[in-house]
């Protein structure tokens, strides 16, 4: 999930894009930064005004469904979930690779990059799920948002990128919001409401989905370092093989194999597998014929989602608190998106002169 890119794009469930004969991944998130200038011969078309938002809104609709359906899942655990996921990824990319040759392992000077972009790529896939299963489906979706904020930040220590004065700004707003949702005992007292089950199932979600959220912007970071000298078909592959062995090591570890039950959970995860490919598709077509800052900011419509599911389906009002702490997130990650956005069009219009 090149045409390539340079903006933050919200981060999602089910996140790789066939783009001829290249997978943009949007990892497990929700933004991400692509580098999309255009794919040779490909030639933008004009459409009725405001499609490419319809379809970003779309996107968003699906992969917020995808979420609940990881939600209503019984009995199985969310490393299996993800392993079941891997595979599906496999089967996804394995045709391509064959198709355009492009080998499994990669040129010898990128494997190490390869292996890191498989290695926190899967790993942050797996966090995520974790924190959907134990924690409120609007928290654990805020707190993916804050994967661009993350993403400037180790692009400025380890790629030496500008870090300005707004970027921290966004970051503190970022980490305030964080704190909003996890509430931790020593600031909002040992009276906690509005959460699924126990505190301690609470943190622990919420610790998932900051490490996911820091592992998918260091995904972004590696690829950025690696450029376009590796086929985004190797990378998906390292991420889903990876992903694999580690879901099958940790299940091995923790003891929690099961095979899903007939009827209900084996279809929600055909489903999951689904709607995140539709997803992947309409973030595509809206990505040809939109601009990269409208629909980083239409991406926001996941948390309207998440909440508005969490209310109908899962009978779970969110507290102020949540409410406060989205707001702090979506509106950094937002403010990330708009400057990166002014950012390259400035850059793009000196380049033109």
């Amino acid at each position: 999930m090149p045409v390539c890119i340079e903006f933050h794009l919200l981060y999602i469930i089910s996140k790789k894009i066939l783009i001829r004969g290249y997978v943009v991944d949007t990892s497990d998130l929700e933004f991400t930064n692509w580098n999309l200038l255009s794919v040779a011969g490909t030639k933008k078309k004009f459409t009725c005004p405001g499609l490419g938002l319809f379809y970003t809104i779309l996107s968003a609709f699906l992969f917020s469904v995808a979420s609940l359906f990881l939600k209503k899942i019984e009995d199985v655990h969310s490393v299996e979930i993800s392993a079941f996921r891997c595979v599906f990824q496999m089967a996804f990319v394995l045709p391509g690779l064959i198709y355009y040759k492009t080998g499994f392992l990669g040129p010898k000077g990128k494997r190490v990059f390869l292996f890191f972009r498989g290695f926190l790529g899967s790993g942050a896939m797996i966090l995520l799920y974790y924190a959907f299963q134990v924690m409120p489906l609007a928290d654990a979706t805020v707190i993916t948002f804050s994967s661009p904020v993350f993403t400037s930040l180790l692009a400025w220590i380890f790629l030496k990128e500008k870090y300005s004065l707004w970027d921290l700004l966004f970051t503190l707003f970022t980490i305030t919001g964080v704190v909003l949702i996890a509430r931790p005992p020593f600031l909002f007292g040992s009276s906690i409401t509005g959460i699924e089950g126990n505190y301690t199932n609470h943190l622990k979600g919420t610790i998932a989905a900051v490490v996911s959220a820091v592992s998918t912007a260091s995904t972004f970071v590696i690829l950025r370092k690696m450029g376009k000298s590796v086929s985004y078909f190797l990378s998906i592959w390292y991420y889903a093989v990876i992903g694999l062995i580690e879901c099958i090591v940790a299940l091995f570890v923790i003891d929690e194999w099961t095979l899903p039950y007939c009827g209900t959970d084996r279809l929600l995860l055909i489903l999951i597998g689904l709607l995140g490919l539709g997803g992947q598709i309409f973030i595509t077509k809206a990505l040809q014929i939109e601009k990269a800052g409208p629909v980083a900011i239409m991406k926001t419509m996941d948390v309207v989602f998440a909440f508005i599911l969490q209310i109908l389906f899962l009978n779970h009002l969110p507290t102020w608190w949540t409410v406060g702490g989205a707001l702090c997130v979506v509106a950094s990650s937002s403010g990330t998106a708009i400057r990166k956005w002014q950012h390259n069009s400035k850059k793009a219009k000196e380049n033109e002169i």
